[in-house]
């Protein structure tokens, strides 16, 4: 599915939760992975507030992307940050929704 870009140069960007490992299997515990360079992949909450509306975003980060020490409250500037939509069937049911990567985020806005 096409990926579209988000351009957060005019918003205000605020880690809402800290960095935790993103999951492939809640229950094995198993670790995404990026598939181009094989790191790790964090989950971080991103707080993004433009144009008077602030919303949300779980985003996944490649760890060597996440800079150490991410606290809520700290302010962070997104590189690369895109969406994509998503469809799946498990059990018998369909679901679908947003996700949202990012290249890197940057404390410091």
């Amino acid at each position: 599915m096409p990926s579209f870009k988000i351009d957060t140069s005019t918003a205000v960007v605020f880690v809402a939760t800290a960095p935790t490992p993103k999951l492939v299997n809640k229950q094995t515990g198993e670790i995404a992975v990026d598939r181009e360079t094989g790191a790790k992949m964090m989950t971080v909450g991103l707080l993004i507030s433009d144009e008077g509306e602030g919303n949300l975003y779980q985003v996944a980060i490649p760890e060597t992307g996440v800079p150490e020490s991410l606290n809520p409250g700290t302010p962070v500037s997104v590189v690369g940050l895109k969406a994509r939509d998503w469809e799946n069937e498990f059990n018998g049911q369909k679901r679908h929704g947003i996700s949202f990567r990012a290249v890197a985020i940057t404390a410091g806005a």
